[in-house]
């Protein structure tokens, strides 16, 4: 059967969308980091993305319905596509990272920049720590592997916090190669089954000449 104009106007109005609901997820996704959910607001994401408000509202249906697929789409993409072992690194190079490039995960950076707004959004952050904290479980065989995938999962947060809210130094420019390699070493306590990172440059690795 023949398409018709029709059926290319209808295709093309799809396509563009799609641009637009992409383009609005990606907006959302800067300024939630950059802001926190309280202080982004519906006119600034909708300005980012080159688009009408009014949009907004018709793809998502309101500015919590769109900060949770943002989630979605960041922390639970890098749960599903990330093996358990190499999650906290990624995560970590993910709020060092400094917001990344153009489809970089910030999922993390928008956890502590919206931690204390409303109580679906704390439910929200909730979940998806209690996500994390899941799979980093797996890479310990001990009785308390849940509090030390825990304490794996606020060591992670409280890093990002301090370089990417407080901006401490010597944490907030240190380079994310010898930040992770340092962590690596010390969080193998803790997940016993996490791969050991190798020496950091200008570290001693214990071997005397």
């Amino acid at each position: 059967m023949a398409k018709t104009p029709q059926d290319g106007t209808a295709n093309a109005s799809r396509r563009d969308a799609q641009g637009t609901r992409l383009r609005l997820l990606d907006a959302a996704s800067e300024l939630f980091a950059e802001r926190g959910y309280e202080r982004a607001t519906v006119r600034d994401i909708a300005s980012r993305a080159g688009a009408n408000q009014a949009l907004l509202f018709r793809y998502f249906g309101s500015k919590k319905a769109l900060f949770g697929e943002v989630m979605a789409r960041g922390g639970q993409e890098q749960l599903r596509s990330t093996p358990a072992e190499r999650l906290f690194e990624v995560a970590l190079r993910g709020m060092l990272a400094g917001g990344g490039g153009a489809g970089a995960d910030r999922s993390l950076e928008v956890c502590l920049r919206s931690i204390g707004g409303s109580d679906e959004i704390a439910e929200a952050l909730r979940g998806l720590g209690e996500e994390y904290a899941e799979v980093l479980g797996t890479l310990s065989e001990s009785d308390t592997g849940s509090l030390r995938a825990d304490l794996a999962l606020s060591w992670l947060l409280g890093i990002g916090l301090m370089r990417v809210v407080v901006a401490k130094e010597p944490l907030a420019s240190a380079d994310p190669d010898t930040v992770c390699a340092l962590v690596a070493g010390a969080l193998g306590n803790l997940l016993e089954n996490l791969p050991k990172g190798g020496p950091v440059d200008g570290e001693s690795t214990g071997n005397p000449e």
